[in-house]
């Protein structure tokens, strides 16, 4: 044991303790003397109680806590703690040696029983080797958060209270998850988790998969994936198109390049098409058709009427959609 405490020696700091513990006895007796006063002036009764003294009382209970709050100089707050701490603890159930706070905190069990022996069994600190009660350990009893944590869950909690502002619970999180120790501790599932919340924003989504899609292994893994391999091809699509609209914005000569090309696609499609026929048709003379052959050319010549009449209304009035019934048609429905 060391011969020191702070600046004193064992034995004076031993003489310290008897000297305050005999203080604090005489504080809790008198914040408890303060309380039965203050419960004289006002005595405590159910929610919803009528007034001891009828209804020619001239002030609410509140109003006389205040006005003896301010008469001796304390908070009616300060008033109101004593009060009650009082009327849970009757003059017979205090214990000497046991501080006003211990007294306070145990007030919380509700039931009177169970606060009558609690009290008396308080709980052994292996700093001292001696059954007292202090007030992180009467805290633990009632389940209120202790000043000084010592389990892991009060760790936690404790930590819990102080992150509550979402700036800070960012910053520590960052901070911990930087710890290797720390996250190899955390499940794949919670990993995920976490990584889907910070993603939310669209902007560091799409950073975030960049970094990833760089590394081989991943993107192997996530291309076999049918859907995720059809998102990746539509995006690829989309900003090809998105790129030759900017292209088209910025220089609108591409648009008649484009215009001609296609010009030159339709006239050449006719042409193919006219050119076909010419070579195939003289070579069916003589040939005989099955009724089934048959059918299915008249289909093909429908789709080819369908698709030039749409074709014509294009070109002269410049009708580009497609009607449900011409749809049908072209997928030979």
């Amino acid at each position: 044991m060391a011969e020191r405490v702070g600046n004193v020696t064992r034995a004076r700091y031993e003489q310290i303790v008897a000297e305050a513990r005999e203080l604090i006895a005489q504080v809790a007796r008198a914040q408890f003397s303060l309380g039965d006063k203050a419960l004289e002036i006002e005595p405590m009764r159910p929610v919803g109680g009528s007034m001891p003294n009828g209804s020619d009382d001239l002030y609410t209970v509140e109003e006389s806590l205040q006005i003896f709050a301010d008469d001796i100089g304390v908070a009616r707050a300060t008033v109101e703690d004593w009060r009650w701490t009082a009327n849970r603890w009757p003059a017979a159930r205090r214990r000497d040696g046991v501080s006003f706070t211990v007294h306070r905190v145990l007030a919380s069990v509700t039931d009177e029983a169970e606060r009558w022996a609690a009290i008396e069994d308080p709980p052994f600190n292996q700093r001292t080797g001696q059954r007292r009660w202090t007030p992180d350990s009467a805290k633990r009893l009632v389940g209120q958060r202790v000043e000084r944590p010592v389990t892991v869950e009060e760790k936690v909690q404790a930590v819990t209270d102080l992150v509550r502002d979402d700036e800070v619970a960012g910053q520590v999180a960052t901070g911990l998850l930087r710890r290797p120790a720390v996250s190899s501790q955390v499940s794949q599932e919670d990993k995920v988790r976490v990584v889907q919340e910070l993603a939310r924003d669209d902007e560091v989504a799409g950073q975030v998969t960049a970094d990833l899609l760089q590394r081989p292994a991943v993107a192997r893994r996530v291309m076999r994936d049918t859907t995720t391999r059809m998102a990746v091809n539509r995006a690829q699509f989309d900003n090809s198109e998105e790129t030759r609209e900017q292209i088209r914005e910025r220089t609108p000569a591409v648009r008649q390049i484009e215009h001609t090309i296609e010009y030159l696609d339709l006239v050449g499609s006719c042409h193919s098409y006219v050119a076909a026929l010419g070579r195939l048709v003289p070579r069916l003379r003589g040939q005989e058709f099955t009724e089934d052959e048959r059918e299915t050319v008249r289909r093909g010549i429908a789709k080819v009427r369908a698709a030039a009449d749409w074709l014509e209304s294009a070109v002269d009035h410049g009708e580009f959609t497609l009607d449900e019934q011409l749809v049908q048609l072209l997928k030979g429905e």
